[in-house]
Order: C-alpha cells, then structure tokens, then sequence
C-alpha cells in the first residue's frame, strides 16, 4: 500500500514529529472527511506499507527525521512545489530561495530519483502574468534541473470561494509552450497534474505524481496498484491511502482547496497533540473506529522478464 502524506495537509512542514510518533506506534486513525465520528485505524507498519509519498512546500522541519525512517525500514519520495509568488499569494512560506536550497539540500540528501519538482498551481494576475511566469520558471529549472528527474506543473482550479479564475485555454497554450521550452533547454522532462488539455504537441506528457513505475525503482520490486478512483478523471496516480486531514494547513496559500480559511486551520492546528493517533485532537468516545484492510501491493508474480 502507498500512503500518501498528504495531499490534504503539509505533514513534512507542519507535522513531523506527529508523523514519527505514528510510525514509532504503526498506526495512525484518520477520521472520513465528512464524519469525524467514522474513524479508519491504519496501519504503518513495514511489511505492509510498499512506500510513503510526502507533499510538501517546505521539507526542512522533517530532514532530522530522515534518517530514523531509514532506519525503520521504510522507502518514501518526495512531491515538492517550489513557486514564485511572493508574500500576496503565499504568506507564510519560505521565500522562493529559501525553498531551492531546502529542495537541493533534500535532493543531495536522498538522490533526485526521490524528488520530483512541482511548478504548481499556475495562475494569473495583473502582477503574475505569462512573462513573469515563463522569467520565474527559467530561473527555478536552471537552479533545480540538476537535482531532479522531472517537473511537474499545473493550472489553477476554480472552486467555491476560490479568489482566482482559471486561466483561459489561449493563455495555458501560452504558457505551456514556454514551459516546454524552457524545460528543453534544461533537459528536464515535464509533465502535467490532473489536466485535460492536450499539451503533447508541445511535447508536455501527463504526469501520474504518484507514479507505479517510479516508486517500483524506489522500492525495488513490481506493485500490483490500480489507478486511483477516488481523484479527479484527470489525475494519473495510482491508488494511495492519504492519512491528512483537511482545514490543517496553516500557510495560508490563497490559491489553497484544501482550507476553508486560515483562521479555521489556526483553530485546528492549535488542537493538535503530536502524541495523539489523531493529526488534530483527540477521541471524543462517541466514534466508530475499523480497521482499515491493509496489505502489501508487492506482485508476487513472475513474469518473463524476471528471467532475462
């Protein structure tokens, strides 16, 4: 099983000593994001977790970590976004610098195949306009090419109570192109995120961020993993369990789906225990905990090529 950590939350930035208590435990309990009375108990423990996948935007708090994880036995990658907005759109994350040397810090630390460069999301303002994107991006490929084997990027969604329109399919074209340009010139492979617009012309393929094929390199053996039906028709990854919870993230990205405010995740995130099995709180008592079924997706089946 892949467990995802998390497309809900930025655990590596905001919740590793959590994460390492729930490891140490082997367990995690993870409440439905829509009824925190169902609870599924999760297990953590080697044999039946294949890889961990962390999303992150800001990776330094968990660097300590890394080695204990090695130590416990546990193969894991990295999905990190590295954008150019400033303060307006990004309030409370490093600068843009800072996040390059954390990502080549964290590359040199685990090699590049471990973590992939994410561009995203894309969105337009008077200020963020195509040429300051396609000027921002040339510079982030040209520190990041040689630290990394792919780059990821996507368009801005539009949501309820989104601030931000998604940009219209001339300037995505637009963009796209410059991208693919600038990602050429570097030799970096790129990639889209859950989109539907066809960019292979400008040789841009679409991305499964959690890749079957990758982590089988990373983990050193086939996975038998289905796509994930529970992301968008769009997305490519392959199935995951992902133990974050929503409204916990307190970076405060306007752009963000996954808060409804900055206030609320404050709240939240001030209930955090990092002792509790719980990412925010605790058991209350009037919940309905079940196991989780889990197991291993290592294929066990031989194939021709196990013999050439």
């Amino acid at each position: 099983m892949i467990i995802s950590a998390s497309r809900r939350t930025d655990i590596p930035a905001l919740y590793p000593e959590w994460f390492m208590n729930r490891l140490l435990a082997e367990e995690v309990l993870v409440p439905n994001p829509y009824n925190r009375k169902k609870i599924s108990r999760v297990r953590l423990t080697p044999d039946v977790v294949d890889c961990f996948v962390f999303w992150t935007k800001n990776p330094e708090p968990m660097l300590h970590y890394l080695k204990m994880i090695d130590r416990l036995g546990y193969p894991y990658c990295f999905q990190m976004s590295v954008t150019d907005y400033e303060r307006d759109i990004e309030p409370n994350l490093p600068t843009t610098e800072e996040s390059i040397a954390s990502f080549i810090l964290l590359s040199e630390r685990l090699g590049k195949e471990r973590v992939d460069f994410r561009f995203d999301p894309v969105l337009l303002t008077d200020r963020y306009t195509v040429s300051y994107h396609l000027e921002q991006f040339d510079m982030l490929c040209g520190w990041l090419h040689r630290y990394t084997t792919r780059c990821i990027f996507s368009f801005v969604d539009t949501y309820r109570g989104s601030p931000f329109g998604e940009p219209e399919e001339e300037e995505k074209i637009r963009l796209a192109q410059g991208f693919a340009k600038i990602a050429e010139k570097y030799g970096l492979p790129l990639y889209t995120c859950a989109e539907n617009l066809d960019l292979t012309t400008c040789g841009i393929r679409h991305a499964a961020c959690i890749d079957r094929e990758k982590i089988e390199k990373i983990v050193g053996y086939k996975l038998d993993l289905k796509r994930d039906k529970g992301q968008r028709k769009e997305c490519g990854c392959c199935e995951s369990v992902d133990i974050g919870m929503y409204d916990t993230c307190v970076h405060g990205c306007r752009y963000c789906y996954a808060t409804a405010s900055l206030a609320s995740a404050k709240n939240r995130k001030g209930q955090h225990d990092p002792e509790s099995p719980l990412l925010i709180g605790h058991l209350r008592g009037d919940e309905t905990i079940a196991d989780r079924e889990m197991e291993s997706s290592r294929d066990n089946q031989l194939s021709l090529f196990d013999f050439m």
